[in-house]
C-alpha cells in the first residue's frame, strides 16, 4: 500500500469522519469562544478581575478533566458495547459513570471548600508587577464559590453527553451545548456589566452566568434523551435498576482508575505549569490567561479529532475488525495534523491583533501575543500527542496512556519548567518556548507506540 493510500481517505472516509467530528467541533468551539468572550468582558473590568477569574479556573480545570478522565474508562467500553450492538452494555457503564460522577463531584467540593486560599495563593507568589495580589485573591475566591454550585449539573450532562457520543450521536450534545453558551453569552453581559437594571458583578457575575448555563445544558440533554427512546434505544430500561455487574464494575475500574489519576495528574501539571510561569510576575499570569483562553478556542480542532479517534476507532474494535481500525486510525493522525497546521497558521496570523480587545496593560498585550504565537506553531506536536493519547486509550491500555500522558508531565516538563524558572535569569518568552516545544519529544512517543499496533484490541468480549 503506497504512502497514499495508507495515509488518505477517501471521499466517504472524510464524510464519516466529519459526521462524527464537526458536531464536537461546533459544541467546544462555540464553547470555547464564549469562555473567550467571557474572558474579555472581565478583563474589561480590570487586571486583577481578569486574573482572578483565571487562577480559579486553572484549579476548577482539575475538576473538568476529573470528570472527563473518571468517565472515560466507561466510556471506552460504551463506544466497543455499541459497536458490538451490547445496549445493555452501554446502559451498566452508564450507571457506572453516574457513582464515579458523584465521587469526583463530592471530593472536589470538599477540596475547594477547605483549601481553596491555600490553592489559589501558590499562583500569587510573583513580583506584583501589575495589578495587587490579595484583590486578585478575592476575587479567585468569589468566583470559585460560586461557580461549585453548577459541578453536579456539569457532571450528569457529561454522563448523558459522553454516552450518546459514544453511541455515535453528536448532535444532541451539540445542540444544547449551544443552548447553554449563548445563555451564558447574554447573562455574562448583563450580570458582569449590570445591564437591563442588574448589579454590576464582575467575575462573580460570570459564575453565576455559568451556573445558569449549565442546568439549561443538563435540562435540554435530559429531555432530549428520554423524550426519544425509539432514537437512543439504551435509555429503554435505564434507571430500571441501579446494581450492576461486578466482572463489568472490576473491567471499568482497572481501565478508568489510571485515566481518571492521568486526567488529575495532568491538570494538576498544567497549574503546576502555570505556577512556576507566574513567578516572573502578575503580568505573566495575566498574559497566561489571555494565551491560554485564545488557544483553546484554536484548538477545538484537535481535541474533536482526538474524540473522533476514540469514538470510531473503538466502535470498529469493538466490531472485531482490528485491522480496519488500524487504518482507519492512520488516517485519522494525518488528518489532524494536517488540520493543526493550518489551524496555526491562522493563529499565528491573528495573534498581534486579538490581546488589544483586552483593557489591560500594554506589556500584558504584547507578551501575550507573543505567547500566542509560540502556541500557534506548536500546534502540529500537538496533534501528534493528542490522537496518539486517544489511540493508546480506545484499545483499553489505560496504564499506558497514564504514563503517555500525565507521567511524562510530571517526570520531563514540569522538572524542565521549574528548573528553568528557579536555576535561570530567562525571561517568560525564550522559557516558555522551550517548554512548549519540548512537547517534540512526546509527539514522536505517541508515534511510535502508534506504529506498534500492540494497543489494537476487543476489550468487550472479556466482558460480554
Amino acid at each position: 500500500m503506497g504512502t497514499r493510500k495508507r495515509l488518505i481517505g477517501n471521499r466517504a472516509f472524510y464524510a464519516m469522519v466529519l459526521a462524527v467530528a464537526v458536531p464536537i467541533m461546533v459544541q467546544n468551539g462555540i464553547t470555547s469562544f464564549v469562555n473567550l468572550l467571557d474572558n474579555i468582558m472581565v478583563g474589561r473590568v480590570g487586571t486583577e478581575q481578569m486574573s482572578g477569574v483565571a487562577i480559579a479556573n486553572q484549579l476548577i480545570m482539575i475538576f473538568d478533566l476529573g470528570i472527563f478522565g473518571g468517565l472515560s474508562g466507561a466510556g471506552i467500553f460504551a463506544a466497543q458495547y455499541f459497536g458490538s450492538g451490547n445496549l445493555e452494555g452501554v446502559r451498566n457503564t452508564f450507571r457506572i459513570k453516574l457513582y464515579i460522577g458523584l465521587v469526583v463531584v463530592l471530593a472536589a467540593v470538599g477540596v475547594f471548600l477547605v483549601f481553596g486560599r491555600p490553592l489559589v495563593m501558590l499562583f500569587l507568589q510573583g513580583d506584583a508587577d501589575v495589578g495587587d495580589p490579595e484583590a486578585t485573591a478575592a476575587h479567585a475566591l468569589a468566583y470559585m464559590r460560586i461557580m461549585m454550585l453548577g459541578f453536579f449539573p456539569f457532571m450528569l450532562t457529561q454522563v448523558y453527553a459522553s454516552t450518546l457520543k459514544e453511541c455515535s450521536e453528536t448532535l444532541l450534545p451539540m445542540k444544547a451545548a449551544v443552548a447553554a453558551v449563548l445563555t451564558n453569552l447574554v447573562l455574562n453581559y448583563l450580570l458582569i456589566f449590570g445591564k437591563l437594571g442588574l448589579p454590576a458583578l464582575g467575575g462573580q457575575g460570570a459564575a453565576a452566568a455559568t451556573v445558569v448555563s449549565r442546568f439549561v445544558e443538563l435540562v435540554i440533554v435530559l429531555l432530549g434523551t428520554h423524550r426519544h427512546p425509539d432514537r437512543y434505544a439504551f435509555v429503554r430500561g435505564l434507571y430500571r435498576t441501579l446494581l450492576v455487574p461486578a466482572s463489568l464494575l472490576r473491567g471499568i475500574l482497572a481501565k478508568g482508575i489510571p485515566l481518571l489519576a492521568n486526567e488529575l495528574l495532568w491538570a494538576g501539571s498544567m497549574a503546576m505549569l502555570s505556577q512556576c510561569y507566574s513567578l516572573r510576575g502578575l503580568s505573566v499570569v495575566a498574559a497566561m490567561n489571555i494565551t491560554t483562553t485564545v488557544t483553546n478556542l484554536f484548538s477545538v480542532v484537535l481535541m474533536a479529532m482526538g474524540n473522533s479517534v476514540a469514538i470510531i476507532v473503538g466502535q470498529q474494535l469493538g466490531s472485531g475488525d482490528l485491522e480496519r481500525a488500524r487504518d482507519t486510525d492512520r488516517k485519522l493522525i494525518a488528518f489532524a495534523v494536517a488540520l493543526s497546521i493550518l489551524v496555526g497558521g491562522v493563529l499565528a496570523l491573528v495573534s498581534p491583533y486579538i490581546p488589544l480587545i483586552y483593557k489591560t496593560e500594554p506589556m500584558v498585550r504584547k507578551l501575550a501575543s507573543t505567547l500566542l504565537l509560540i502556541g500557534a506553531l506548536e500546534m502540529p506536536i500537538d496533534a501528534l500527542a493528542v490522537t496518539g493519547y486517544f489511540t493508546i486509550r480506545s484499545g483499553g491500555k489505560t496504564f499506558l496512556t497514564f504514563l503517555f500522558d500525565s507521567a511524562y508531565s510530571w517526570v520531563f516538563t514540569i522538572p524542565l519548567a521549574y528548573c528553568l524558572v528557579h536555576f535561570t535569569a530567562l525571561p517568560i518568552v525564550p522559557l516558555f518556548f522551550i517548554v512548549r516545544f519540548s512537547n517534540i519529544v512526546k509527539g514522536a512517543i505517541g508515534l511510535i507506540l502508534v506504529r506498534s499496533g500492540f494497543w489494537c484490541q476487543n476489550i468487550v468480549l472479556e466482558n460480554p
